[in-house]
């Protein structure tokens, strides 16, 4: 088995094709250029793996919360693909991908995963270890940095931008460490999705949908001069 995943939503294009024990992985620096660079980069992927579309087990795609224009080119072209090739799809929190990257590089069983959601605010969760994979306790949601809680009394380590743009939200959570740096890479999109993958509990491709925490998707003109970002 294999499959095919993804995500977009950040300023990085990250894609892998992984098996359950292995994943060749294509991690891009993009901005905004990711709607132009994910088809070819998938193409070249798959021509290096020696496969196709039609020889895969699925798509995974990085559902949200992210970047609205990011989070809905992941959906569209898993989508698009999925419909091509007749197969199902996998949506994953970014949030969950976030904190499956902290615990495949860090082994950190216990993670607060954090995006810098613009407009002063982030999108945050938090997972721990529990058989063989990590579990989300607090469910993703848009908060400003000094609303975000201590999930409890325990250690706690925290993963993602949101860390690096608010760089007291650490302290505050009085977290163990932080790696920023963290990305909800396509190799952890895939790691979250795989359980998913054998039990056979994809959903057709018309059925993908984008993770939505915040439902504004435009600014105000005051909003836009006072620099915000959505």
């Amino acid at each position: 088995m294999q499959i095919l995943a993804f995500d977009t939503s950040t300023s990085w294009l990250s894609i892998a094709l992984h098996d359950g024990s292995r994943a060749t992985v294509v991690t891009e620096r993009c901005g905004n250029a990711s709607s132009e660079r994910i088809l070819p980069a998938i193409g070249e992927l798959l021509a290096r793996a020696g496969t196709s579309l039609t020889a895969l087990d699925g798509i995974a795609y990085g559902a949200g919360p992210g970047a609205f224009t990011g989070v809905r080119i992941a959906c569209a072209v898993a989508q698009g693909l999925a419909f091509g090739a007749d197969l199902p799809v996998y949506g994953v929190s970014t949030l969950d991908a976030l904190a499956q990257a902290a615990w495949r590089t860090h082994r950190w069983p216990r993670v607060v995963a954090c995006l810098d959601a613009r407009m002063r605010e982030v999108y945050v969760a938090a997972s721990q270890r529990e058989d063989n994979a990590m579990r989300a306790i607090v469910e993703p949601r848009v908060q400003k940095p000094a609303d975000v809680e201590r999930p409890d009394a325990g250690e706690w380590w925290g993963a993602g931008d949101g860390f690096a743009a608010y760089p007291a939200l650490a302290g505050q959570l009085r977290l163990v460490a932080c790696d920023a740096g963290l990305i909800p890479d396509a190799q952890s999109i895939a790691e979250c999705a795989w359980p998913r993958v054998v039990a056979g509990e994809g959903v057709p491709a018309e059925r993908a949908e984008p993770l939505y925490v915040r439902h504004r998707v435009a600014l105000t003109s005051a909003e836009r001069a006072a620099g915000l970002h959505l």
